[in-house]
Parts: structure tokens; sequence; C-alpha cells
């Protein structure tokens, strides 16, 4: 997960350099990379499914995600934790 909100104009190409540069993480390993914008109410869920990039968009209609107020710019969630903050708890 990258802490801070991002561009939300990126596409697959900027958010994997984005991990690649920024998080210096792989973004063909398999995993999940989870991004917000400003106002917390998209996130943009990046990961590689072996054939190629996925690009996922959720836009909440009332809510804003609870997005971890933690110091490091890259945080590591459990697949719960993700579902969690996807559900908006």
């Amino acid at each position: 997960m990258h802490r801070e909100p991002i561009d939300f104009r990126a596409g697959i190409n900027s958010l994997a350099v984005l991990v690649q540069e920024t998080m210096a993480l792989d973004p063909f390993t398999p995993a999940v990379f989870a991004f917000c914008n400003r106002r917390c109410d998209r996130m943009k869920l990046l990961f590689f499914d072996r054939s190629g990039f996925v690009l996922v968009l959720k836009r909440l209609t009332e809510d804003k995600f609870r997005w971890p107020r933690r110091q490091e710019a890259v945080v590591t969630l459990t697949t719960e934790q993700l579902h969690w903050i996807l559900d908006g708890i």
C-alpha cells in the first residue's frame, strides 16, 4: 500500500514505475499494490496475474477509505486488512 495520495490520472505503466522506483518493490511479484487519491474516496489496485497487469478502480459514493496513518511510505497489509479497508472498516 502506497501511503501518500497519488494523481489518479496515473495508469498501469505509471503505477508500475511508482511501485518500482518509489516503493522499491517489484511490480511483477504476487502482490496487490493499493493507491488512494487525495480525498480518499477512490482506490486503485494494481497487480500482475502472470499474463499482464490488472488495474482495478473502486469509487465510494458517500464515505471515505480509512487509510492507515503510519509514517512509512509503504505499508504492508494482510489480505484481511485490505478487505477491511475496501469495506470501509
